[in-house]
């Protein structure tokens, strides 16, 4: 095992020396010094993206409207993925035009499947969606957003997910066999002791410890937990015994633990938030987020507003303990696809990570509108995004 995670960063020195060239004119001299615990360069594969758009044609009959409605005719974006079988699935959130824009919208999980990770089929209605059930206060009228998943080593997959009402953004959880079924179970702070006020309080974006066990991914523990990351105004953590009931790491005053937070002057100076599921590495727990660049304190070589992607490497014996973080993004808004739709200032927002066919697939939803797909092969090494030049 750790020889198959050792042979996935091997390459990675060549490439962040290549990363180092690039950024040295546009950067004022700043150096990337050659960094092993980095994943990727990820190759968008020549004409595929986007992989998922918006459908028209497709309907269903609403269980809240009470007729049928075009569930993902606006948008399609955000997307989670999971290895089932010979296949990679991806469940997508997907808008309908019931409202003005994004958050005003609702929103529902499409499923869709690929044998190459690149070509999908779709199923015509969504999987889940809000409905008059006991999670409908959390979840209606903005719906079911931004799912991450992964397989628990029983093989049940975990589904953690945004619950969207239009007052509270929550994090729930819903688990499934097939990915097809769901059962959810509600926010996942309801039964916090330690902060029992944090459940009715703004959170979302989770990414959950994985690790490869003999080519599969499956959800992991740490110092005999399961140990998830979460946020989007900073990275703070949460541990659970049975992956429904979690509880936030406070500090010494009772309060929330960032273990990173946005900085002024990097291309993460407004929000870093949770990506995919993490990965329990030989080098330290690895998590990739998204970062968001501050209009006026960002660094200036990115769009105002521009969502990025980053990478951090944790302590597996302490994974509240940053070993190392990335000053740039390895993955930023390149392609037209990826600036164009709802977020014109650019998005790659980055939720699913898989390991099929000894490479990694990661999906994006790309400014806020498709879903695109980026492989990282590891006997393969590709350079990083290049840096642009300084405005």
């Amino acid at each position: 095992m750790i020889k198959q995670i050792k042979n996935l960063y091997k390459p990675l020195s060549i490439m962040t020396i290549m990363f180092t060239f690039w950024g040295c004119s546009t950067q004022k001299q700043q150096t990337h010094p050659a960094q092993d615990w980095v994943m990727g360069g990820f190759v968008r594969p020549i004409g595929v993206n986007p992989v998922i758009e918006p459908d028209s044609t497709t309907t269903f009959m609403d269980p809240m409207y009470g007729k049928a409605v075009h569930w993902e005719n606006n948008d399609t974006f955000n997307p989670a993925a999971v290895v089932k079988g010979d296949s990679i699935y991806v469940l997508y959130r997907a808008e309908d035009k019931t409202g003005i824009k994004i958050g005003h919208r609702t929103s529902r999980l499409g499923l869709a499947s690929s044998a190459d990770g690149t070509h999908f089929n779709r199923r015509h209605t969504p999987v889940f969606y809000p409905g008059d059930d006991n999670q409908r206060e959390f979840e209606w009228p903005g719906g079911t957003e931004d799912p991450r998943i992964a397989e628990a080593a029983d093989g049940t997959y975990v589904m953690f997910y945004t619950q969207w009402n239009r007052k509270v953004p929550r994090l729930g959880v819903a688990t499934s066999r097939d990915l097809k079924n769901w059962t959810k179970y509600g926010p996942i702070f309801k039964k916090s002791k330690v902060l029992p006020d944090l459940v009715n309080r703004s959170h979302k974006s989770a990414s959950i410890v994985t690790k490869l066990e003999h080519g599969k991914q499956l959800i992991a523990k740490v110092n005999g937990k399961y140990w998830m990351y979460w946020g989007e105004h900073g990275v703070y953590g949460a541990t659970s015994d049975n992956l429904v009931d979690w509880e936030p790491i406070v500090d010494e005053r009772g309060e929330l633990k960032a273990f990173i937070s946005p900085r002024e002057g990097y291309f993460d100076s407004s929000l870093t938030e949770c990506g995919p599921p993490a990965i329990l590495t030989d080098k330290g727990i690895l998590l990739l987020y998204n970062g968001k660049n501050h209009p006026e304190k960002g660094d200036k070589r990115f769009n105002r507003g521009t969502y990025s992607a980053g990478q951090v490497l944790f302590d597996s014996k302490d994974p509240g303990k940053v070993l190392a973080r990335m000053d740039v993004p390895f993955l930023r808004p390149m392609e037209a696809f990826e600036k164009s739709g709802q977020y014109v200032d650019g998005t790659v927002f980055i939720e699913g990570l898989v390991y099929f066919q000894q490479k990694w697939f990661l999906y994006y939803g790309c400014a806020d509108s498709k879903v695109g797909v980026a492989i990282f092969d590891p006997e393969k090494p590709a350079a990083l995004d290049p840096l642009p030049k300084v405005k």
